[in-house]
């Protein structure tokens, strides 16, 4: 009765080993040493990031940057009804009209039309910077290398 062989290459780069699992010998070893547990057989891989794409980059900070605004505007919108609801905003146009400023009124409408036009202007600001710091990564990994990762990949063997 033949025994099954099967046999794992791991490693990166230069190096490399091979683990034969099955053989006689192994099970030889096995048999002096008590029961064969399974050990995770693991793969280390080396990536380097030489280069992002700067179309990439914009649509991921686009999405990014407007996902952050409507949180943030939705926040401020729940803010702004609690604080209507518990006389806040009616204190401080009183206060205001106290200290000679008379017909102080908020307006809601206008108060959300210019944060949305200021999130806006943000936006497009964030975009803009996020956009060109893609571009000085691309320029820098040139000079240095880029920036290197390593991928631990863990397999159980049995």
């Amino acid at each position: 009765m033949a025994r099954a062989r099967s046999a794992f290459e791991t490693g990166s780069g230069g190096e490399r080993r091979t683990v034969v699992v099955g053989s006689r010998t192994a099970a030889k070893g096995a048999a002096r040493r008590g029961p064969i547990t399974s050990r995770p057989i693991e793969r280390r891989y080396r990536q380097t990031v030489r280069r992002v794409d700067l179309w990439s980059v914009l649509k991921v900070s686009v999405c990014f940057y407007l996902c952050a605004m409507i949180v943030t505007l939705g926040a401020g919108i729940v803010l702004w009804v609690i604080a209507r609801q518990a006389n806040v905003l009616d204190n401080i146009e009183g206060f205001m009209s106290d200290l000679g400023f008379e017909d102080f009124t908020f307006l809601s409408w206008r108060i959300l039309r210019a944060s949305t036009l200021l999130g806006l202007v943000l936006v497009a600001l964030s975009t803009v910077v996020t956009v060109l710091a893609g571009a000085f990564y691309n320029l820098f990994s040139e000079l240095v290398g880029g920036v290197e990762i390593t991928v631990v990949e863990e397999d159980s063997v049995g």
